[in-house]
């Protein structure tokens, strides 16, 4: 059944960003709800004026997932998994931890920016143009900047093993980038990390922290569900090319 028309059932902007990075006229489709044919039809128009236009089907709605498939050469290229957490203070940080704020350029952090589940490199048309590097520029733009905090967890010998990306955005904190090193994986550094999450979230007066990850990630899948977190989104991602 399609539910009757909603202005705000479609969000359309231009991805500037990637349009320099990839070289390529890029925008971004929302897909909130349930989409009337019209709409639809004229929301395929705006399409053709990219050569790229990522489509996110939030709820991996089916009515939705039954239009792109029919209608474009689209392809799915993932599937964001949503969680939050409720959380109550107090929390105390964890002894090994810093936080920062505006943090200055860190070379041990950069080498870390090696995530292995990416639609930036599941897309090939993306990988060829550069797609793994994607998470290195996303953390080089966050150094020094003051709405961008890091949470890192220093070792022996002062050694980096973990750190954590979030920022605060609407009276919740998002989680943008963890990683632990792979000399010390399942050594419950994540764990330790996002504990300092939580406390500086409760130092901010804020109590909801929210995270996405993929489908095809379990490992962070059984990770944010071992702290606490709950599902409360599926979100289908689409590729659109106009220029293959």
């Amino acid at each position: 059944m399609i539910k009757p028309n909603d202005e705000q059932s479609i969000a359309f902007y231009e991805l500037d960003w990637d349009t320099q990075f990839f070289g390529i006229s890029s925008a971004k489709a929302v897909l909130k709800n349930t989409i009337v044919f019209h709409d639809w039809v004229n929301l395929k128009d705006r399409f053709n004026k990219y050569e790229f236009v990522s489509i996110e089907n939030k709820n991996s709605e089916p009515n939705n997932a039954y239009y792109i498939g029919k209608d474009t050469s689209a392809f799915l290229v993932d599937v964001n998994i949503q969680f939050e957490k409720k959380i109550q203070g107090p929390f105390e940080l964890p002894s090994n931890i810093t936080i920062h704020q505006s943090l200055k350029k860190n070379e041990q952090i950069l080498k870390m920016a090696d995530f292995q589940y990416s639609k930036f490199t599941a897309d090939p048309q993306l990988s060829e143009r550069g797609g793994e590097k994607v998470y290195y520029h996303w953390l080089l733009n966050s150094f020094e900047k003051s709405d961008k905090y890091f949470a890192i967890y220093r070792g022996e010998n002062d050694k980096l093993n973990g750190f954590v990306l979030y920022s605060f955005s609407n009276n919740l904190c998002v989680i943008e980038l963890i990683a632990v090193s792979t000399e010390t994986a399942k050594s419950g550094i994540g764990t330790e990390l996002f504990k300092a999450v939580e406390y500086s979230t409760a130092e901010n007066g804020i109590q909801l922290i929210k995270v996405g990850t993929q489908l095809r990630n379990l490992a962070a899948l059984n990770f944010y569900q071992k702290v606490g977190c709950k599902q409360v989104g599926c979100h289908q991602v689409y590729h659109l090319w106009n220029n293959a």
